[in-house]
């Protein structure tokens, strides 16, 4: 069995790749990949991210950290200084509810829309563990189908994937997930 900085390689070496980049090999699926590794190496797949980030590729990365964007649709809505208030007053399951209604997948989506989309680029997804349970990256995915069926998404997702189900920390409920295929 590999170890996840083997495994990572890898990916470095993958995400390069002209056949990554167009898509080929996936019958004509969206290219979404899903990178798993366990939650406990968190710490080595941030610095992964960060390194390759530095470097000079073969492709474009474009990297979203989903609570980086989730604090960015908060301080649009004007709302991230109340947050802690709120809590405060009205509870944590009345906080949920609201960025559940507020904070939505297409929310999301739309939040990392970017155009023109070029050849090369690679969407980096991170972040899916600070983000629960406001969002859910098999409702993410659905969402940004739409808007980046052009570009190659790689989800760096702490938990595992089966090419059916995907199940956060290797703990939650799994949530279906069929149209992603696992990066290594």
């Amino acid at each position: 069995m590999k170890n996840v900085k083997e495994s990572l390689d890898q990916v470095k070496a993958l995400i390069q790749e002209r056949d990554f980049l167009d898509g080929k090999g996936l019958s004509n699926e969206v290219n979404i990949r899903i990178f798993c590794y366990d939650p406990k190496e968190e710490m080595i797949v941030r610095h992964f991210i960060q390194q390759i980030q530095e470097e000079t590729l073969q492709c474009n990365l474009i990297h979203y950290d989903l609570y980086k964007v989730f604090l960015d649709i908060c301080e649009d809505k004007r709302i991230l200084d109340r947050i802690p208030a709120l809590e405060e007053k009205r509870g944590k399951d009345f906080i949920r509810k609201q960025f559940e209604k507020s904070c939505d997948a297409k929310t999301f989506a739309v939040k990392m829309q970017y155009d023109p989309h070029e050849t090369g680029d690679v969407i980096l997804l991170s972040g899916v563990g600070k983000v629960f349970p406001f969002m859910r990256v098999h409702a993410l995915l659905e969402a940004m189908q739409p808007l980046f069926n052009d570009v190659p998404i790689l989800v760096f997702y702490p938990g595992e994937f089966d090419g059916h189900y995907v199940k956060l920390f290797n703990k939650l409920r799994a949530n279906e997930y069929y149209r992603a295929f696992k990066v290594v």
